[in-house]
C-alpha cells in the first residue's frame, strides 16, 4: 500500500504543470522613496506597482503571480549596489528592474552583470550605463541619445541645413546634442551653468546665417534666450529648446513663449499603443496624471514580462537572449535593444508652443515656422 501511495505521488509531481507547484515570482527594483529623489522617483514606483496589479489581475507571468519587491535607497547612488545583491541573494528575485536615474543604474547594473542575472534599465537614460556593453542589461525609455536623431529627422524634413547647436556643459545635454554633432553639425556650442547673457551666441548664430536654433540645457537657459532673440530681433526659421517641455518656461515668458519647440518623452496625449488605457488607469489608482516616469515604471514592467513571455521561461540567458530579438509597443513607443542592451527605437515626440501650451505634432505634421518678431500677433 505504501509502495503504490509513493508511486501516486512522484506521478502527481511530474503531471501537474510547473507553475501550479510554484510560488509567486520575485521581482526586484529599487528605488528612492526617501531624500532628494523620492518626489521625481515616486511616479517610476507608481508605474511599477501599476503594472504589478494590471499582470496579476491577468493570471501572472507563466501562471506565477509577481511579487513586487521595492527597496529604497534612501536617494544615495552608492547604496545600489548592495542593495541589488540583497535582492539576488537573499530576496531570490528573478527578474530585475533597475533604478530611477543613470549614476544609480550604472551601479545597480555592475552587481547584475556579476550575478548574470537580467536587469531591466527602466529609467537610466545616460550613455554610460552602456558603454561597456553588459550582457545582461537592458534599457527601456528613451535614452539621451534619442534626441539628435529626432531632430535631425525634422530639420531634413524642413530643408535645414545651417543648424546653431548649444548645450549645456553636463552629460544630459551633451548627450542629446551629440546625435546632431555626428550627423550635421562640425561644432556643439558648449556653455556653461552661468551664462547670463546669450547675446554673444545670437550674433554668432546671425552671422553664421543659421536657419535653426538647438538648446540643450535648462528651463531658466532657455528663457533667457528668447529673452535675448527679442531684444536683439533674431527669428531663426527654427527654434528648439530642450528646456521649453518645463510648464514654468511658459509662466517666465507669457507670450513670447510660442512658437518654441520642444520635446516630451511622454504625454498622457500621446497616441501610442494602450496609453489612453494606461493613462486612465493610472489615473483611476493614484488620483493624478502619469507623467514620465510613471511611464518609464510601467514600460520596464511591460517589457520584462514580453521577455519572459517569449523565453517562456525565467532562465536567465533564454531571457538574454529574447531581449536581444525583442519589438514590442508600448505607452512610450516601440522598444527594441542592440546587442549591447542600448535603446534603438524609442524617440521623444515633438511639441510646439500654441496659444499658451504645449501642442504635440503628430508624425510627419509640420511646424509652424518660427515668426519675426515684428510679425507676430497678441493672444486675446
Amino acid at each position: 500500500m505504501g509502495s503504490l501511495i509513493a508511486r501516486f505521488l512522484l506521478l502527481a509531481v511530474f503531471c501537474c504543470p510547473p507553475a501550479l507547484g510554484q510560488g509567486p515570482v520575485v521581482v526586484g527594483a529599487v528605488v528612492s522613496q526617501s531624500g532628494s529623489h523620492a518626489g521625481p522617483a515616486d511616479g517610476y514606483r507608481k508605474g511599477l506597482l501599476l503594472w504589478q496589479e494590471e499582470v496579476n489581475a491577468a493570471g501572472g507571468l507563466l501562471g506565477r503571480k509577481v511579487d513586487l519587491r521595492i527597496l529604497d535607497d534612501a536617494s544615495s547612488a552608492s547604496r545600489n549596489a548592495p542593495l541589488y545583491e540583497q535582492l539576488i541573494k537573499e530576496e531570490r528575485a528573478e527578474l530585475l528592474i533597475g533604478p530611477y536615474g543613470t549614476a544609480a543604474t550604472l551601479l545597480a547594473a555592475a552587481s547584475a552583470e556579476r550575478a548574470r542575472r537580467v536587469l531591466i534599465n527602466g529609467a537610466g537614460p545616460g550613455r554610460a550605463v552602456h558603454r561597456r556593453a553588459p550582457r545582461f542589461v537592458f534599457q527601456t525609455g528613451v535614452p539621451y541619445s534619442a534626441y539628435g536623431p529626432a531632430l535631425l529627422a525634422l530639420a531634413q524634413a524642413e530643408g535645414l541645413k545651417r543648424l546653431f547647436v548649444l548645450a549645456q556643459d553636463n552629460t544630459a545635454s551633451k548627450e542629446m546634442a551629440d546625435g546632431l554633432r555626428a550627423a550635421a553639425v562640425r561644432e556643439v556650442e558648449v556653455y556653461g551653468g552661468a551664462v547670463l547673457d546669450f547675446a554673444p551666441l545670437v550674433e554668432k548664430a546671425r552671422a553664421a546665417n543659421a536657419d535653426a536654433w538647438i538648446a540643450f540645457g535648462s528651463t531658466r537657459d532657455a528663457a533667457d534666450m528668447v529673452r535675448a532673440f527679442r531684444r536683439l530681433d533674431y527669428a531663426p526659421r527654427l527654434f528648439f529648446a530642450g528646456g521649453a517641455a518645463d510648464p514654468t518656461f511658459i509662466t517666465m515668458l507669457g507670450q513670447d513663449a510660442e512658437f518654441s519647440l520642444t520635446a516630451i518623452e511622454y504625454d498622457a496625449r500621446l497616441p501610442t499603443p494602450g496609453n489612453e488605457r494606461f493613462a486612465k488607469a493610472f489615473a483611476a489608482r493614484w488620483s493624478a496624471q502619469p507623467g514620465q516616469a510613471a511611464a518609464e515604471g510601467y514600460v520596464a514592467g511591460t517589457v520584462a514580462a514580453a521577455a519572459v513571455r517569449r523565453a517562456g521561461s525565467f532562465d536567465q540567458e533564454k531571457l538574454r537572449a529574447a531581449l536581444g530579438t525583442l519589438e514590442v509597443e508600448t505607452v512610450l513607443g516601440r522598444q527594441k535593444m542592440n546587442p549591447a542592451g542600448e535603446q534603438t527605437a524609442a524617440r521623444p515626440a515633438l511639441a510646439q508652443i500654441r496659444g499658451g501650451r504645449p501642442a504635440l505634432l503628430a508624425p510627419g505634421e509640420r511646424p509652424i515656422p518660427y515668426p519675426a518678431w515684428s510679425e507676430r500677433q497678441v493672444l486675446k
